[in-house]
């Protein structure tokens, strides 16, 4: 080994101890190492020029994929020749033979015997003197067929396995090719120009330059004239199957390549520039440049690793988890922070922390008091002529064989306490979807618990156990609201019409054809929603958005939000609403409008098939649609009024005086409908909001840690999930090598400076008294000035084919 590269040289093992830091910590190296892998078809020489570099042969030989798993060589100059594994650590492997058998069990015994393949590594150091310090990884051979009972797709596997080693920036490309082949349908160099396009990691092999055909050569290949690489080829002549039959001596084989090229008229002027020592050499020199170039972006990547490892870090590295103590402070931590992330759930929080994605806690149970509540309600509400149907029989039944002069009040009072009763559903369901977000947010808030899984149970069922008893509670209540509501027909009310008008407005409502109450030419949502039935029709497939506008007469889409090009607008009259299941076309929530006399909607399209990306969009466009007066699709078990009971409600319906005390009924009813749902829709929230939602705070803040406690078991709940150990475990690891390795490469220092380099380091590596070599230049003003020139390339040779460092 050349004095003068002495220096450089020794990153090489720098960086093999760093590699087994990694390892032998049992951490996921993440890391890019600087590496030669090297790349080859089956039959290539691939395993030829790895012995050739150690001068031994031990590496599994046979037909087919022999290579199963990628194998890390690490050569490694010294005194002893031996061999060692990573997974044998300690153990001296002496005779090659031993390290042979050893690759092929440690093989098997991952992949099993069916010619498989895995992506786990074997680690083989090998000390020799007769070597120079490299990092090799043998990769399978490249394959198109599977062979007996090798899976179908073996080839892609292989492929998919050297990318991941050879896509790496850090990685250097050995890619070895039959001179007896042509080169253009070499499979080594089309996927290592995949990997690195611009060629500055790859490096050319050829073999079998002895088997090519009378009167053929590479030389123009080697003079990197055919397909050129930016750091050139490099020739070798192997042992023929013969010799390695023959246990020809790798030192004899040696001797004869260099006999070769010496004697070769095409190769003779280059024979100093071809062969396996000479590769050998140009590789070490190519790797260590590499790793003199890669070094200090691979020292600020473990850097930035380590320093975001260090605040997680700080609280294990004095951790005793069975100290009572520790378990204790633990406890309170843990229920001080759920306290705080439930009343932000409830409450609202400031800009930390918010989900961007979807609503939740407190704004979604917002969302189910002011939106879904209203739309059970309407939901519920009887159909127009099922109602007017009730009224006209309550009135007959209530004048009974005489004729009555005057409108009944007890029909209305015998209809409204029918409506009312009808408001116990959509309030006993508002009840059940809070319970159901309250017991999200409860799941969402003990997640930071996991760390301690008995904890987070108990603590969960403590606050579900609450809740479900305030469930009861709060229902027990709104019962006894309609109750209320049932006892006393308020008549006197400020908001209810009274008779007199209601027969004064019944008039009206004849006579303008309008409904009641109905406010006109009020926006009352925007947004977008997508059209899914047009596009289909068009042939064009899918759903398009639209920005719509919904007002009290009209729903208007245009292209976008500015609303400068609209596209159609839409009157809402005899328009109803129904759900429809999302199609194959369309992943979103849709619902249809249409007319329910079968009439078209928008040109020739019976229905306007709508959708929203969201359930809760949905939910609140639907409720949008309700105030409108779009109301949902009539869904009871008696079922639509058939066409035969029209026809004899027409008949029994001619009495004039009838109808008209009918429609009176009808505005007082719905009159004082009015009153009572808005007193309903305003008492179930609060309701719920004290008896349930802030009771539920309360007892988080005052009472959930007394409950823990009252359990008797609070060390056994502190205990450690085994996924938390080892997470523990693993980030000590990882913590532990990034520092070790971060030491490694202070060793540089060190190592830079005994090539003679002192005069070019900065005061941070240290000072030498050596003086430079004469024959050194300076580097040139782009070169960084903490790393030392590269030397020429041994026996006098131009330097190696390295791109400048941009």
């Amino acid at each position: 080994m050349s004095a003068g590269n002495y220096g450089m040289e020794q990153l090489i093992p720098i960086m093999n101890r760093m590699q087994d830091v990694f390892t032998q910590l049992g951490v996921s190296n993440n890391i890019d190492l600087p590496q030669i892998a090297v790349v080859g078809g089956q039959s290539a020489g691939k395993s030829s020029v790895l012995e050739n570099f150690v001068g031994k042969d031990f590496l599994p030989r046979g037909s087919g994929i022999v290579t199963r798993r990628p194998l890390i060589l690490q050569l490694i100059n010294g005194p002893t020749e031996y061999g060692e594994f990573l997974h044998c650590k300690g153990q001296k492997f002496m005779d090659f033979l031993s390290i042979m058998k050893e690759i092929e069990d440690e093989t098997d015994r991952v992949t099993g015997a069916n010619k498989g393949i895995s992506n786990l590594p074997i680690n083989l150091r090998v000390y020799s003197p007769h070597v120079l310090n490299i990092t090799l990884i043998d990769l399978p051979g490249l394959t198109k067929l599977a062979v007996g009972d090798q899976p179908t797709d073996i080839g892609d596997q292989i492929k998919d396995m050297i990318m991941t080693y050879i896509c790496r920036e850090t990685c250097l490309i050995l890619a070895v090719t039959p001179a007896n082949t042509d080169l253009a349908t070499s499979d080594a160099l089309q996927m290592a120009r995949e990997a690195d396009p611009e060629g500055h990691r790859t490096i050319g092999v050829l073999t079998k330059l002895d088997l090519m055909d009378e009167g053929t050569d590479a030389k123009d290949i080697m003079e990197n004239k055919v397909i050129p690489l930016r750091r050139g080829y490099v020739a070798v002549v192997n042992r023929s199957q013969k010799d390695i039959v023959g246990k020809k001596d790798i030192k004899m084989a040696n001797a004869a390549e260099r006999k070769f090229f010496l004697s070769h008229p095409s190769y003779r002027h280059m024979a100093d520039r071809c062969g396996t020592v000479f590769l050998q050499k140009q590789l070490n020199q190519q790797l260590t440049n590499h790793i003199r170039e890669t070094l200090p972006s691979l020292r600020d990547k473990l850097q930035r690793q380590m320093l975001g490892l260090e605040k997680e870090v700080a609280q294990y590295k004095h951790f005793q988890p069975n100290d009572p103590s520790i378990k204790t402070k633990a406890m309170l931590q843990m229920i001080q922070h759920l306290q705080q992330d439930f009343e932000r759930a409830i409450e609202g929080s400031g800009a930390d922390g918010v989900n961007t994605m979807e609503l939740s806690g407190g704004a979604k149970i917002n969302r189910l008091f002011h939106e879904r509540f209203p739309y059970e309600i309407v939901k519920m509400e009887i159909d127009e002529k099922v109602l007017r149907k009730e009224i006209a029989f309550a009135i007959r039944n209530i004048h009974g064989i005489r004729v009555g002069l005057f409108t009944p009040d007890m029909a209305f009072e015998a209809i409204v306490k029918t409506q009312i009763g009808r408001l116990r559903e959509p309030s006993l369901k508002c009840i059940d979807l809070v319970v159901q977000e309250l017991t999200n947010v409860v799941r969402a808030v003990t997640e930071k618990m996991q760390r301690y899984p008995r904890l987070r149970e108990e603590a969960e069922r403590i606050i579900t156990t609450y809740i479900r008893e305030k469930e009861q509670a709060c229902k027990e209540q709104v019962m006894l609201l309609v109750d209320f509501q049932l006892a006393y027909m308020n008549t006197n009310h400020e908001d209810f019409i009274g008779f007199a008008n209601a027969s004064s407005d019944s008039q009206n409502a004849e006579n303008t054809g309008k409904k009641l109450g109905k406010v006109t030419n009020q926006v009352i949502r925007k947004g977008y929603m997508a059209i899914n039935n047009l596009g289909v029709m068009k042939g064009i497939g899918g759903s398009r958005s639209y920005w719509f506008v919904l007002s009290s007469e009209s729903l208007s889409w245009y292209k976008d939000g500015e609303e400068k090009e609209k596209k159609f607008m839409l009157p809402l009259e005899q328009l109803k609403l129904r759900d429809l299941e999302s199609s194959f076309m369309s992943r979103g929530h849709m619902f249809a409008i249409y007319n329910p006399e079968g009439r078209n909607v928008f040109k020739d399209f019976k229905t306007l098939d709508l959708s929203c990306e969201a359930q809760d969009d949905m939910d609140s466009w639907k409720a949008s649609f309700l105030r409108a007066g779009v109301y949902p699709e009539k869904q009871t078990s008696e079922g639509t009024v058939g066409e035969g009971e029209e026809e004899g409600e027409r008949r029994e319906s001619v009495d004039p005086q009838l109808e008209r005390q009918v429609e009176t009924i009808r505005n007082l009813v719905d009159s004082y409908m009015k009153i009572v749902t808005t007193s309903c829709k305003d008492q179930v929230p609060k309701i719920i909001m004290f008896l349930m939602v802030n009771d539920a705070k309360a007892f988080i803040n005052g009472e959930l840690l007394a409950a823990l406690y009252s359990t008797g078991d609070t060390q056994n709940m502190m205990e450690e999930s085994a996924d938390e150990a080892l997470k523990r475990e693993e980030m000590l690891r990882m913590y532990h090598a990034c520092k070790e390795a971060l030491n490694i490469i202070a060793e540089v220092s060190n190592v830079t400076l005994g090539g003679g380099a002192s005069k070019m380091s900065t005061p941070s590596y240290g000072q030498s008294n050596a003086a430079p070599a004469p024959a050194r230049r300076p580097p040139p003003p782009s070169a960084s000035p903490r790393l030392p020139p590269a030397r020429p390339a041994p026996g006098g040779l131009p330097p190696p084919m390295v791109p400048q460092r941009r």
